[in-house]
């Protein structure tokens, strides 16, 4: 059996708990500056670095800089509010991770989020030390997804090489479409999250779990 030298989870929706917190926040913010939107306009952009999504709603103009500023800052403030009122990791989560270091794999988180966001998530989980080996952050990289370089930098924090060694897992196309943008060998879309079957069977993936509590299974199919 041949295991990835690293495997890089998504946060939200495929490590933690989904319970509506990111939407939410993503669409009373844009709202508080004059901007509705749907929750399916919210849907589409799950998965990328929400700087760029909100950007995605912000109308041409002169303020527009001024106006993504404010969005993104109402957005920090009322997602943090969220998961200070509880944030839960997917049951299986934090046991599959150990079992793949446990086994000399590498892992990484990568997120959307920016980093004072992602370290609030952690530290509410009691994951800021010691669970994984790495965490990129959207604000770490020139991009978010479908760009490949939140993958890039994972695996430049845990001196892996080769994107064919990396496992790629995460709920929303995005999510898959970076994957396959960074050329891994496994790109596994998990259906605990954001995206239906339907999105994730659309989008490229080599593999597609319930959660991933159902990792083992794709590393004894492999």
């Amino acid at each position: 059996m041949t295991l990835p030298a690293l495997v890089v989870f998504d946060l939200a929706g495929t490590s933690v708990e989904d319970d509506g917190q990111v939407p939410a926040a993503f669409a009373e913010a844009l709202l508080e500056h004059g901007i509705r939107v749907t929750a399916d306009q919210v849907r589409a952009v799950r998965g990328a670095s929400k700087r760029e999504a909100l950007e995605s709603f912000i109308p041409d103009g002169a303020h527009r800089p001024e106006r993504l500023d404010a969005a993104y800052a109402s957005f920090r403030a009322r997602l943090a509010r969220n998961y200070r009122a509880g944030v839960r990791a997917v049951v299986g989560a934090a046991t599959a991770i150990s079992a793949l270091r446990m086994r000399g794999v590498r892992v990484a988180f990568n997120t959307g989020f920016d980093r004072d966001t992602t370290a609030l998530l952690l530290d509410s989980l009691q994951w800021s030390r010691g669970v994984v080996d790495a965490v990129v952050c959207g604000d770490d990289v020139p991009a978010g997804r479908p760009a490949p370089f939140l993958i890039y930098r994972a695996m430049e924090l845990t001196g892996t090489q080769a994107a064919r060694a990396v496992a790629n897992v995460g709920d929303t196309r995005l999510d898959l479409e970076a994957g396959f943008n960074a050329g891994v060998g496994w790109n596994i879309g998990v259906l605990s999250g954001a995206h239906d079957r339907a999105a994730m069977t659309a989008a490229p993936h080599t593999h597609l779990v319930t959660s991933v509590a159902d990792l083992s299974t794709v590393w004894r199919d492999d």
